[in-house]
């Protein structure tokens, strides 16, 4: 092989100056420049604001999406510094607008405890932004900055007499970066409630000040991390009534902890580490699932409520149905990168055992009927996961888990890469049997299912397993589910749930989505999960065909058509339609759209899973109502 000759020399080396590195490379920063970037844009500047809080010197933070797309932060903290630093010869409020890395939380007295310890959060939203606005409220005086992406554009400006204090930051996220700028309302509240509830007492408004969208919500919780609990549970059907809180402070460090047990099959345990959701968890999690099976074990051998001869109960079972708020707040801690979604402080895991371990047996020896709840709980879920094992070992016999032999109603891709595979799960034989016929051979599977699927928000494991849709579910995808799900195995890259557009298809696409979110969540959070959009309707006009995927679409097609001829079908679901037109308009990759599932927040998820599929009526009514007018067709 002949290969061209290139230079290659020091003058091809490129520095990227200041803040041009983030504009380059957004992603490296935020995460991408979708939803999820742009939403983090606020994020980056509320945490100097908590951060604040936590150093107990501010106790308002107000977060304003304004008409123009812009928005503002303001809290009553003490303001960013505005004198000199001599060594960049600029004020200390440009060099933490427009310095990578600076702050007042890499050593000295300015932040006992930090979540945002990486120091690059504002200084990136002002290199993302089209334009920022600083006011800082300080030492009696106003002052003023104004920066056009990421430069300033005018020098800091002192301006009227004040006896206020804190920091008042107003940005444009900038729309050469980001793919569209259109915060979501609800994805925001679910932030500010979390901050309002890890930060016992501090109030944060948000206020929608965009035409159509007014809305305002304050945050205030003085219960703190229990009222966290006692929201989270407030749909599901609780075991009993008081709320476990569990509290410690050391010299460096400190701990709260509230639990409460609900009758359903699922754990919801979130931790957090100064304020930061670590999703994955961490050595405050693990310290805290270790602990609280041995001391759940240890109460029952104590109080004879296991026999001699049963084994002790699993972390598993012992989880079962607890809701669970793990707060730490500590002064240096470690986490994985710039996403900081997993705490690795070893000191901690010793901190939170010891904390459980006494705190804990203390509690139950006080409270014996929450002790006999749980324990029993426990026992119940051992029960179950006997049959589950069962059930899986049976399941392996019969080659559904773990060989090669795949569901016979599966056709199958020819393709064996699977990151050039995708599979449909369609709804009914009918229309499995259309999209058999549209698909493309070589990468596309079809899978059909018969009916609704089991929810599996109301079901423990073992009958999990004894459903024989679930069951082609788990033995196409490859990958198993829970503790045993790997992804390494997944045989397509591309999911892709194709359901009927009426409200039979909505609730089969809804059980779809809690199974894969229960079971295997990390489809969902890399982005394997997709939503085929079906057309509504069909319009003929002569030997024109136009399809139309919402009811502003059928206007515009008619509008354009005014005049001529036309016919006007329905669609009542895929089976309507013959092979060639669900190929071109909904398995096609050329043509098709795709509705990708993300999960923008763990809490949010849980929550409308919860609501949507579980036990109590009124809250799923409550929700029906609320976004009713949020829907745009319904077909009944």
């Amino acid at each position: 092989m002949c290969l061209k000759k290139s230079d290659y020399d020091a003058k091809d080396i490129t520095v990227l100056e200041g803040l041009s590195a983030v504009r380059r490379r957004p992603s490296m920063y935020i995460g991408s420049t979708g939803s999820r970037g742009l939403h983090h844009l606020i994020y980056e500047v509320i945490d100097n604001s908590i951060d604040e809080a936590m150093a107990g010197v501010c106790d308002h933070i107000m977060v304003v999406l304004n008409q123009d797309n812009s928005v503002t932060v303001v809290d009553n903290g003490r303001g960013i510094p505005v004198k000199k630093v001599e060594k960049y010869n600029m004020s200390a409020v440009q060099v933490v607008l427009t310095k990578l890395h600076a702050g007042g939380k890499f050593g000295g007295d300015g932040y006992k405890v930090s979540g945002g310890l990486h120091g690059v959060g504002v200084s990136v939203v002002n290199a993302l932004s089209e334009k920022l606005h600083v006011e800082v409220r300080r030492d009696g005086h106003v002052y003023h900055q104004e920066y056009v992406r990421g430069e300033p554009v005018t020098k800091i400006q002192k301006g009227e007499s004040t006896k206020n204090h804190g920091t008042v930051i107003t940005f444009y996220p900038d729309p050469e970066i980001f793919e569209d700028i259109d915060y979501k309302y609800e994805i925001l509240a679910s932030r500010m409630r979390e901050m309002a509830f890890l930060n016992k007492g501090l109030n944060i408004v948000l206020l929608d000040r965009r035409d159509g969208q007014e809305k305002k919500e304050v945050f205030q919780f003085k219960g703190g991390i229990v009222d966290f609990v006692k929201y989270l549970c407030e749909k599901k059907d609780i075991l009993h009534k008081k709320i476990i809180y569990i509290s410690n402070k050391a010299q460096d460090h400190e701990l709260e902890i509230a639990m409460q047990y609900t009758n359903g099959y699922m754990e919801s345990i979130f931790s957090f580490a100064n304020n930061i959701n670590t999703t994955e968890g961490g050595t405050h999690l693990s310290g805290f699932r270790g602990a609280l099976t041995r001391t759940i074990n240890d109460y029952a051998r104590t109080n004879n409520l296991l026999k001699e001869k049963e084994d002790n109960l699993t972390g598993e079972d012992i989880r079962e149905g607890l809701t669970a708020i793990i707060s730490v707040k500590l002064k240096d801690p470690q986490f994985e990168g710039q996403t900081k979604t997993k705490l690795g402080n070893s000191e901690i895991k010793g901190f939170v055992e010891s904390t459980i371990n006494a705190k804990l047996a203390e509690f139950l020896e006080e409270n014996p009927s929450v002790g006999k709840v749980i324990v029993s709980k426990g026992i119940e879920a051992a029960r179950a996961r006997s049959a589950a094992k069962k059930a899986r070992d049976l399941t392996r016999k019969k080659s559904l888990l773990e060989s090669s032999a795949l569901p016979g109603k599966l056709a199958d891709c020819s393709v064996s890469d699977p990151q050039f595979c995708e599979i449909f799960l369609v709804e009914g034989d009918s229309a499995g049997g259309s999209a058999k016929q549209a698909r493309d051979r070589r990468f596309q599977a079809i899978l059909p299912l018969k009916g609704k699927i089991l929810n599996v928000e109301k079901a423990r494991l073992n009958k999990v397993l004894n459903s024989v849709e679930i069951q082609a579910i788990i033995t196409a995808m490859g990958t198993s589910i829970d503790e045993e799900f790997d992804i390494k195995n997944a045989r397509y890259s591309k999911i892709i749930i194709m359901t009927d557009a009426d409200v039979d298809g909505a609730h089969i696409r809804t059980l779809i989505l809690t199974f894969l979110y229960r079971y295997m969540p990390q489809l969902l959070e890399q982005g394997y999960v997709y939503i085929a959009q079906p057309p509504l309707y069909q319009i003929k006009s002569g030997k024109e065909l136009f399809y139309a995927y919402s009811e502003k679409e059928l206007k515009t097609v008619v509008e354009k058509l005014k005049g001529a001829k036309m016919e006007v079908q329905q669609y009542k679901g895929l089976g309507e339609m013959d092979a060639e037109q669900l190929w071109e308009t909904t398995m096609n990759p050329e043509t098709r759209t795709l509705l990708k599932v993300e999960i923008e927040d763990a809490l949010i998820a849980d929550d409308i899973f919860s609501t949507l599929m579980g036990n109590k009526v009124e809250p799923r009514r409550e929700f029906i109502e609320k976004n009713a007018k949020e829907v745009s067709f319904i077909d009944v």
